[in-house]
């Protein structure tokens, strides 16, 4: 049957829930854009060092990796909405202490304590937020729905970047840090007017069944694991994610030093050039929904990590703002088509009761490399310059792309694929069985 992109607009307009939930994460992710910024030239301005960069990206990341073994357990048995709103707070004081603390006495090392500390209620939200969405709409319209939210949230980063430059140009980064806390708060305030739909569970309700679920609870990051590597599609988006992340994770450091220091710009033009990169992000978010029901998730896929690599390879080998602008505006395209893209399918073909701690897994298991990743990425760059580490990069992402290419990842409808396996609620719940035999993969 085909589908009416105008039907799930309307029916998403309708959704008060979703409207709310939209429209206070649209306004968080500003924030966020204000910290992409602001907390690299912080860094920047207190050292000079790309490696002192990396090496807080790698922090967080390690903190957020040591989230992810029991964060998707804690999305599947919580309360999801509270949940969000004990992140917000959280990240609101959080970030709300550093202009408090810069403002007495400047000291780098509380950078790495709130940056470590906020990773992982910022992994524990992403988590959250992943779930809840099919606890807010119709399962036909999720690829709309992270369409939507994407957009808008690459809306914040096309307004956020540019205004975040000007900030900390005229008052400071400091400035923009506390802006960044603030939009928490408005997002905890937002949160506290929306309902979810309860968790779906499975149909079986005897005692065995219960002593499963409470069996798969305690152990969560195996189970969310297991059923990652049952799952063929989703077992080669993980090990092929495995790779790409440990070079994009630092790649936001390696654009800010890269302007800063390799052409020689200031604070603002920063801004405006990762405000740009949003613009690349916000227009493949709008696009995705329309991409994928006309190429399929194969084409999507596998096009996104080739645009991945030309534009990187570009961007190590131009001297001229405008050049980097746009091949950077391509990058931010190609990994929002591909990230919407993978996250809708794991919504799609995972039940809704491990959808948190399958989240968990797959986050941590792609984002185990990646604090070092980024350290390394960074310590090259500020070493040798962004030339050479770049084309290495580029060359790793179209390596990803012809590996995938042999891969179920390929297929138009992977999703399908997975149901005619036998995938169900009951088959993961019963311990994990493997499927009978029947269906195939590829």
């Amino acid at each position: 049957m085909t589908e009416d992109p105008g039907m799930f607009a309307r029916s998403l307009r309708s959704n008060r829930d979703f409207s709310v939930f939209w429209a206070v994460q649209a306004l968080s992710e500003v924030g966020n854009a204000f910290s992409l910024v602001a907390l690299p030239l912080l860094v920047l301005h207190t050292t000079g060092s790309a490696a002192q960069m990396g090496l807080l990206t790698a922090v967080a990341g390690a903190a957020s990796l040591l989230t992810g073994l029991v964060g998707g357990s804690w999305a599947d048995r919580f309360d999801r909405r509270r949940l969000l709103m004990l992140c917000d707070a959280a990240r609101l004081v959080l970030y709300g202490a550093i202009p408090v603390c810069w403002a007495l006495n400047p000291q780098i090392w509380l950078l790495y304590v709130v940056m470590a500390l906020a990773s992982v209620f910022e992994t524990l939200f992403r988590i959250t937020y992943v779930t809840a969405v099919p606890n807010l709409v119709d399962r036909e319209q999720i690829v709309a729905a992270n369409g939507r939210l994407e957009a808008t949230n690459a809306i914040a980063y096309i307004a956020g970047p540019a205004l975040a430059g000007v900030v900390a140009g005229f008052f400071g980064p400091t400035a923009a840090v506390a802006i960044n806390a603030g939009s928490f708060g408005i997002s905890l305030v937002g949160l506290a007017f929306i309902r979810l739909r309860p968790a779906t569970r499975s149909s079986a309700d005897d005692a065995e069944s219960r002593a499963v679920r409470a069996q798969d609870r305690r152990s969560g990051f195996r189970v969310g694991a297991a059923f990652l590597w049952r799952t063929p599609v989703l077992r080669a988006l993980t090990v092929l994610l495995t790779v790409t992340t440990f070079l994009s994770l630092g790649m936001t450091d390696v654009f800010i030093y890269h302007l800063r220091h390799g052409l020689g710009q200031d604070e603002r033009t920063v801004g405006y050039v990762l405000a740009l990169g949003g613009l690349g992000t916000c227009v493949a978010a709008a696009a995705t929904a329309r991409l994928r029901r006309s190429w399929g998730f194969g084409r999507c896929w596998l096009g996104a990590m080739s645009l991945c690599s030309v534009s990187v390879l570009a961007l190590g080998g131009t001297g001229q703002v405008p050049v980097a602008a746009v091949t950077i505006c391509l990058y931010s395209f190609g990994m929002a088509l591909g990230g919407i893209c993978s996250m809708s399918l794991r919504q799609q073909v995972t039940p809704d009761h491990l959808l948190g701690r399958v989240t968990s897994a797959f986050w941590t298991i792609h984002g185990s490399l990646a604090p070092l990743g980024a350290a390394l990425l960074t310590a090259l760059v500020g070493r040798l310059g962004a030339r050479g580490p770049l084309t290495a990069v580029a060359v790793v992402f179209l390596a990803v792309a012809v590996a995938a290419a042999f891969t179920p990842i390929r297929q138009r409808h992977p999703e399908r694929t997975a149901v005619q396996r036998g995938m169900t609620r009951d088959d993961t719940e019963a311990g994990g069985r493997r499927p009978a035999a029947g269906g195939r993969a590829g």
